[in-house]
């Protein structure tokens, strides 16, 4: 997830790029750039880290324009550098981007066979060169561009300039967001509101497959493959806090709804179906050495260690590999025992939790295969690690993580199916049926956040409770861990998560008419079981909040019930996960906490 910000019109637009820039920071802060052309030759400044960099470089080496591209990076594909930085320039061609282009492998193999010298290892430059190319036959920028972007996969909002026509921005969207500002003699497009609306309020919203061309004081609105569009703007009446979080009231619900497209960019290129397989393009273990395994240690902290969890599951069942999992902060101070056999997977969103990289610098000191799944490109858990499965959920902003653990679920299954088939215990039938179902969890999420206005009916109504207790059994129970700690997290409930089957060896004691209990009843194998549980809830007076399929059982013996589709019993984990982040936003809300920041918290853990 990126920022990008275009402007053309007949201010200085440099100024203009940068302020917007600053409002998309929360989309990524790896680097900055802008580039700007004036008197038909360009100008480029970018720089590593935070936008303040970028700052200080345009102080001392300002640009000038009245057209220009900017944008702010959150790294996908090449780490956090200089050269990796946006804009990127391809003999006359100046690109930004944000999304994920899947096929830019082959075509930067191909680029490269025509001649074309790549300075980064960005998927984003592939574009600049291709356009570049096309130009060399089709001199019309503009049907060049539409050549170029209608052989590119994946997802993408892009921002292109050519040096040749100083007078032309041309910009395009399939799958990431763009939106157009329609000012006084000006136009301006951005990835989102808040970057544009200090200067229009008047908004066109690009569906996919959309193009705009902004020439001679027009906008010209037209799919990629040509056909004119007639395009309404809308009027935005948004506080400037209020756009930059969408719209939402807190980043955190805002994050909870971008769930379908981080699960989508996770997944993104890296599905094999034909082979049942999958591609890890940061993982270099070979099928050999994956086969090699004997024993697995998944080691993480806090929601990451509920993620882990499940991640035991998946292994173990698929892989028949004996998996442990061990809190970061546990691990180097009980002797683990390790070998050369023994891979430890460490999972962190930031990359830089500090428990996690001990553990991670024990597990190498004592001769251990390592990887990560980690959310950070190139941070340090990243680079010490050197195997990696990246999580594409984009900046996390809010601190009770939710898009973070949905996308590390999904890393865990990828890892999944990529270890079974190096090992022979996932056949090519099998990896084919996995992927299937996973490709279908972004679309059932969509549908699960529909159910947003039932949780927060249901908050209303146990939101004084001073006590919780969530219920699950197998896979679902670190989703019960995952669902109290979210509550406790930002409403200060004291809640507690426990499998279904051990509630007779002492929670029960817990159970009256003053506690709610959140039972995960999905129709899996332990369906039975569960729904035997609930009902020891119930014969004590328990007052049952069920999660499950649509179920008259349930629905007649439950206080409440949340309706979750089922897919798969190895999925129903990411689509249970969404409820209950919603149960516990909205119950936060109401009783007036501070849902984003709450107290005694940080986002990451950087000291032990």
């Amino acid at each position: 997830m990126c920022g990008i910000v275009g402007y053309i019109g007949s201010h200085q637009a440099t100024p203009i790029i940068l302020d917007g820039l600053k409002k998309l920071e929360y989309r990524g802060y790896d680097s900055a750039g802008i580039a700007t052309l004036s008197q038909g030759e360009s100008a480029i400044r970018r720089s590593e880290g935070k936008l303040v960099n970028l700052e200080n470089i345009l102080r001392e080496q300002p640009l000038c324009g009245s057209i220009g591209i900017g944008h702010t990076r959150w790294a996908t594909h090449g780490k956090p550098s200089e050269i990796n930085a946006h804009p990127h320039k391809a003999g006359p061609v100046i690109v930004v981007h944000n999304g994920i282009i899947e096929n830019y492998l082959q075509l930067k193999e191909q680029l490269k066979q025509a001649g074309h010298t790549f300075k980064s290892e960005t998927d984003t430059e592939v574009i600049a060169h291709l356009a570049e190319e096309k130009l060399k036959t089709e001199p019309n920028f503009e049907k060049a561009v539409r050549q170029a972007l209608v052989e590119l996969h994946g997802a993408f909002a892009v921002c292109i300039l050519n040096e040749r026509e100083p007078d032309t921005l041309i910009a395009a969207k399939l799958g990431s967001p763009m939106v157009v500002g329609l000012g006084k003699e000006e136009f301006l497009v951005a990835s989102d509101i808040p970057a544009i609306l200090a200067h229009t309020r008047e908004m066109v919203f690009m569906d996919d497959g959309e193009m705009v061309v902004f020439r001679n004081g027009e906008a010209g609105f037209s799919t990629i493959l040509g056909t004119p569009l007639e395009k309404k703007a809308r009027h935005i009446d948004w506080s400037p806090l209020m756009a930059e979080k969408g719209g939402y009231k807190h980043f955190m619900i805002k994050e909870i709804y971008e769930q379908p497209r981080a699960v989508r960019d996770t997944i993104a290129g890296r599905l094999m179906e034909s082979d049942g397989d999958v591609y890890l393009e940061d993982m270099a273990f070979s099928d050999r050495k994956l086969a090699s395994v004997k024993r697995m240690i998944i080691v993480a902290c806090g929601t990451s260690w509920h993620a882990a969890l499940v991640g035991k599951f998946y292994i173990e069942g698929h892989c028949r590999i004996p998996v442990e999992v061990d809190i970061a902060s546990e691990f180097r101070y009980r002797n683990p025992v390790i070998s050369d056999k023994t891979l430890v997977m460490v999972i962190s969103q930031s990359g830089e939790t500090a428990d996690t990289l001990a553990a991670l610098r024990e597990a190498k000191s004592r001769g251990a295969m390592v990887m990560a799944i980690c959310n950070v490109l190139d941070s340090s858990i990243a680079r010490e690690a050197g195997n990696v499965v990246y999580t594409h959920a984009g900046p996390e902003i809010g601190v009770a993580s939710t898009k973070a653990f949905v996308t590390q679920l999904t890393a865990l299954y990828l890892f999944t199916i990529r270890l079974g088939h190096a090992n022979c215990t996932i056949d090519a039938a099998t990896g084919k049926r996995m992927i299937s179902a996973l490709k279908k969890i972004p679309t059932l999420l969509e549908e699960v956040l529909k159910l947003n206005d039932v949780t927060e009916k249901i908050a209303k109504k146990y939101m004084n409770a001073r006590d919780f207790l969530y219920l699950g059994r197998g896979k679902n129970f670190p989703i019960a861990l995952e669902g109290a700690l979210k509550l406790k997290e930002i409403s200060y409930i004291h809640a507690e998560g426990y499998p279904a089957g051990e509630m007779k060896h002492g929670p029960i004691a817990l159970i009256d008419e003053d506690v709610p209990v959140v039972m995960l009843v999905p129709k899996n194998s332990a369906y039975e079981k569960t729904l035997s549980n609930m009902e020891e809830v119930i014969a004590r007076g328990g007052r049952v909040i069920a999660l499950c399929s649509n179920d008259d059982k349930i629905a007649n013996k439950a206080e409440d019930i949340i309706p979750v589709p089922s897919l798969d019993e190895d999925l129903d984990p990411l689509l249970l996960s969404v409820p209950l982040q919603l149960l516990a936003y909205h119950i936060a809300v109401l009783k007036g906490t501070d849902v984003d920041q709450p107290r005694n918290l940080a986002k990451s853990v950087t000291v032990e």
